[in-house]
């Protein structure tokens, strides 16, 4: 059976959630496999909200396995407030619907205090994070000094871990000025937090396997965008973990000869939240527009996102190192009424025509974005089902996307309605 992965293919809040929610419906498992609460999906069922920013998206279906693997770092505080907020609302969360890698590295108040103080500093320029304390924490994983969700089982293992990591942290602290970590009082709320976590905890890698194996059709879930990951995205201002689709298989522990689709996830414009390149980015009322009408504000820091038109070069470029067999195409809707659209297909580099983003940052820094025109539409394509549903131009607008980015639409949603999809090409066909 086919399994799946999903990629944001720009900067994030591309529209991952409500699309990986209405594939889990074909789906057995869905796994988270990077990043940590930092990044919000928003889903709308059947009228209600629901809000999630830790776990995946298919934790709100019913007789469906939702994983968080090792490659996602885990705030535990976060993730019992997160639970409890959705059994609020009425979803069922047991250890037989939800299980957490053992070897999940954690998220802990110091991380986040180390997060916040670095960026308050004003001798480098900001990177824009949430000051949830993630990259620390991935810090703390590659320095091998993480707590993980395994070393609340054993309270003298987890002295250990905790004193390692306490060696690192409360030497940076001094250096920028803050008190040395309460040692006994982060032991004592991590033996709080740990029955709210173990309960949870799994072989995640043994079982992923045996569903494989089993025939099972497993959903791999993404934070962010590509274009965030540590290694291909605007470095520095990007996020703390591989965000491309080859860390499914590492941050799962399933191999990679395990995935049999990747579908990037792009919105018809583009957006990003926090500092950092942005060719395409527009400072007029088209950009206030596009943010108004697309209500372009983070699901996690509420922070207004910047707009611009939709930029072939970077989501071709992203295809490219994620091995995108298709994307989705969300938030068409957006664009209704617009009397002409522009897309970036190129850029100009001191005065030299660029098909993809250099990676110096000097470089990204002064890239000129070239347009290429195109008719708006005036009818609404919100709520849409079938290409039918569509206006001529709004059609040609998507051929014209498929062409540039040279990948083809898999899936189109036209509004945050799950139903609201139109299905091209089937990523759980065998």
């Amino acid at each position: 059976m086919a399994n799946v992965v999903v990629v944001g293919a720009q900067w994030g809040d591309e529209g991952k959630g409500k699309i990986v929610d209405w594939l889990s419906e074909r789906a057995d498992v869905i796994a988270r496999f990077q990043g940590g609460h930092n990044a919000g999906h928003t889903l709308v069922i059947d009228g209600e909200v629901f809000k999630l920013s830790l776990l995946p998206s298919g934790i709100v279906r019913g007789g469906k396995l939702s994983v968080i693997g090792n490659g996602v770092v885990l705030d535990p505080w976060h993730l019992k407030k997160e639970i409890e907020g959705l059994r609020g609302q009425g979803v069922t969360i047991t250890p037989e619907t939800l299980m957490i890698a053992e070897n999940t590295p954690l998220i802990l108040p110091i991380h986040g205090e180390l997060d916040r103080a670095r960026e308050e500093q004003t001798s480098v320029a900001k990177i824009g994070t949430t000051g949830r304390g993630i990259g620390p924490a991935y810090e703390d994983k590659v320095g091998r000094r993480s707590v993980r969700v395994a070393d609340l089982a054993d309270d003298a293992t987890l002295e250990l871990r905790v004193d390692r990591a306490l060696v690192h942290h409360d030497a940076l602290r001094r250096g920028l000025g803050l008190e040395p970590v309460d040692r006994a009082r982060l032991l004592a709320d991590l033996r709080e937090i740990a029955p709210s976590v173990l309960e949870y905890a799994a072989p995640v890698w043994k079982i992923l396997n045996e569903k494989r194996r089993a025939g099972k059709r497993i959903l791999f879930e993404g934070a962010q965008g590509a274009l965030l990951d540590i290694d291909f995205g605007t470095y520095p201002f990007v996020t703390s973990s591989n965000v491309i689709a080859g860390q499914a298989a590492t941050g799962t522990g399933i191999g990679p000869g395990s995935i049999d689709f990747v579908l990037g996830i792009v919105k018809a414009y583009t957006t990003r939240v926090g500092e950092g390149p942005f060719p395409a980015e527009l400072n007029d009322a088209d950009g206030q527009r596009l943010g108004e009408r697309g209500h372009e504000f983070g699901t996690v820091t509420g922070r207004k996102r910047r707009c611009g038109w939709f930029d072939a070069v970077l989501v071709r470029q992203t295809c490219a190192t994620s091995g995108v067999n298709g994307i989705s195409f969300t938030k068409l809707d957006v664009l209704d009424g617009f009397e002409t659209l522009k897309i970036c297909v190129a850029y100009e580099l001191d005065g030299k025509r660029l098909d993809y983003l250099p990676t110096a940052a000097d470089q990204q820094a002064r890239c000129t974005p070239i347009y290429e025109e195109m008719p708006g539409w005036s009818q609404s394509t919100e709520g849409a089902r079938s290409w039918a549903d569509l206006p001529a131009e709004a059609i040609k607008y998507v051929r014209r996307v498929e062409e540039l980015i040279e990948c083809p639409v898999a899936l189109l949603s036209t509004s945050p309605e799950r139903e609201d999809t139109i299905l091209v090409t089937d990523p759980f066909a065998d």
